[in-house]
């Protein structure tokens, strides 16, 4: 390709100008850009998912930059290429530690973008009459109407979510400040507003009836994120270079690359499945020879995290969530928050399917699946879960299976079982070991399915495979004769790595593991 791998660089002049790879997305934003009137557009997608570039190539698309645009789709379309005065705000990383701090912060965003765009800036007005006045001024003084860009509307919310009421008075205050785009609409030429979390209350949505939401979309599906066409047409060179770094075939490499990174779906209606942007930047440009989490690693959601801070994320199964409606996943009442809506819009929950009107979601991919594990584990064990997760996944990775049991152990003396649970399900400690496992990370399959059965879970690295069997009130002695009885190893002895049949066993009394035994196969 002869391009750079852009791994940290999002803007969409500097990406052309320096030769960074940029995976073309302008066909898409052709009808948007194109459109006769009402163009206000809003989009969420998760973090990391090329949000602020996008808003860097409209700005551009904006600005008359044709010769940036040279080779790419929307320069063989017919547009004109006319110059229109930007308000381009960015609301991320705001300090929303006193609602006093939030203030100072928003008026210094707003005034800064305003003088930028070469209006001024009135210190004895709110922010949103600054706002009013500068989509006037510019409009006039230009004769053309104001495009607004506003990266990340939702970020001061989402920091605030662990103070409800810090939160409402920051919204109100955010409020007022969108409310001008439908005071002023006539002056506006084009708006794209993007953020990760859809919050139905702020007047964006109330007020701006006329807002076309585009993240359910079909026809943008993916407008954010990579298609498996869009990596065969940009990385194609690449992949293959990382599949030798790898000694893996092209094909194996491109399903491992699948299983990690790809999943995301965003539209009802349209199955398309997306590989985060980040990931893959980060996955092919370094070609180390492993697969990791990258995701994760460029932080969590402040959204999710601060939600956390108020709540228990519920023990149930995440892989499969079914018959959510799609107003659960909007957040309306922000001291009613649903744990699927966080973790939906936060990125840890994708659509798998849409039966109409229901959805059924679930964990998009290996490395979200392996940090979501991780923070279910974190909120189960406390302070404790990330040290029981190396403990317990090295252990399991050297077959020190007496360091794991006593891992496990720790794990579950954690667990804040009530005085009413005199008797927990046996779904229930293999929810708990799952998370365990799926967070050392391995890979890691609950309910195995068998010819004579269903294994409990099975967990397979580069070094072995681990077959459990979890018993309640039994003993584990027992868990592993089911395991042979019902030849759940079979499928895994033409691996030639060596497995291991795991019993656990249960006390239902003191919701403890009481037995443990492990038996290899040649």
């Amino acid at each position: 390709m002869g391009q750079k791998i852009a791994q940290g660089v999002y803007d969409f002049r500097i990406m052309r100008e320096k030769g960074y790879r940029y995976v073309d997305k302008t066909d898409l934003l052709y009808p948007l850009v194109t459109r006769d009137g009402d163009a206000l557009y809003f989009i969420s997608r998760p973090r990391r998912f090329g949000k602020s570039l996008m808003l860097s190539t409209l700005e551009c698309i904006f600005r008359g930059r044709r010769d940036l645009f040279k080779g790419l789709a929307i320069d063989k379309m017919d547009y004109d290429w006319a110059e229109y005065p930007i308000l381009h705000f960015n609301f991320a990383t705001m300090d929303v530690e006193t609602l006093e701090g939030f203030k100072a912060g928003f008026v210094a965003r707003v005034r800064r973008s305003i003088v930028e765009a070469g209006a001024t800036y009135d210190p004895t007005q709110a922010p949103n009459d600054n706002f009013a006045d500068a989509i006037c001024f510019l409009a006039r003084e230009r004769g053309k109407p104001v495009v607004v860009l506003i990266d990340e509307y939702d970020a001061p919310v989402s920091a605030a979510l662990s103070d409800p009421a810090k939160a409402t008075a920051i919204r109100t205050t955010l409020s007022a400040f969108y409310g001008e785009i439908k005071n002023n609409a006539s002056d506006i030429r084009f708006m794209m507003m993007t953020g990760v979390t859809r919050f139905t209350q702020l007047s964006v949505f109330s007020a701006l009836n006329n807002l076309d939401d585009l993240t359910m979309d079909s026809r943008y599906a993916t407008l954010l994120g990579y298609s498996e066409e869009e990596l065969d047409a940009n990385f194609d060179e690449d992949m293959r270079e990382h599949a030798q770094v790898m000694g893996l075939s092209y094909e194996d490499y491109r399903a491992e690359l699948r299983r990690w990174y790809n999943g995301y779906r965003f539209a009802k209606n349209n199955a398309v499945r997306v590989y985060n942007p980040v990931a893959i930047a980060k996955t092919i440009g370094p070609k180390e020879p492993t697969f990791a989490p990258t995701w994760p690693k460029t932080g969590r959601p402040s959204a999710l995290i601060n939600y956390l801070t108020m709540h228990d994320i519920e023990n149930r199964d995440y892989e499969n969530v079914r018959g959510v409606s799609e107003s659960t996943l909007d957040i309306c009442n922000l001291k009613a928050i649903q744990p699927v809506s966080m973790l939906y819009q936060s990125g840890y929950l994708t659509i798998k399917d849409f039966k109409n009107p229901y959805f059924i979601l679930g964990v998009p991919n290996e490395e979200v699946r392996i940090d979501l594990n991780s923070l279910l584990l974190q909120y189960a064990a406390q302070e404790e879960g990330d040290p029981l997760r190396d403990a317990a996944g090295f252990a399991l990775q050297e077959a020190d299976f007496e360091t794991f049991f006593a891992q496990v152990r720790a794990l579950f003396a954690h667990l804040p079982y009530g005085s009413t649970e005199d008797r927990v399900p046996k779904a229930a400690y293999q929810r708990i070991l799952y998370v365990l496992l799926a967070a050392c990370p391995l890979r890691v399959t609950a309910e195995d399915r068998q010819a004579q059965g269903r294994a409990d879970i099975v967990t397979e690295s580069d070094e072995r495979v681990c077959i459990f069997e979890l018993k309640v009130d039994k003993s584990a002695a027992e868990a592993i004769a089911q395991i042979k009885a019902n030849g759940y190893a079979e499928p895994y002895r033409a691996s030639g790595k060596p497995i291991h049949l795991i019993g656990l066993n249960f006390q239902s009394e003191t919701h403890t593991l009481s037995d443990a035994l492990v038996e290899t196969l040649a």
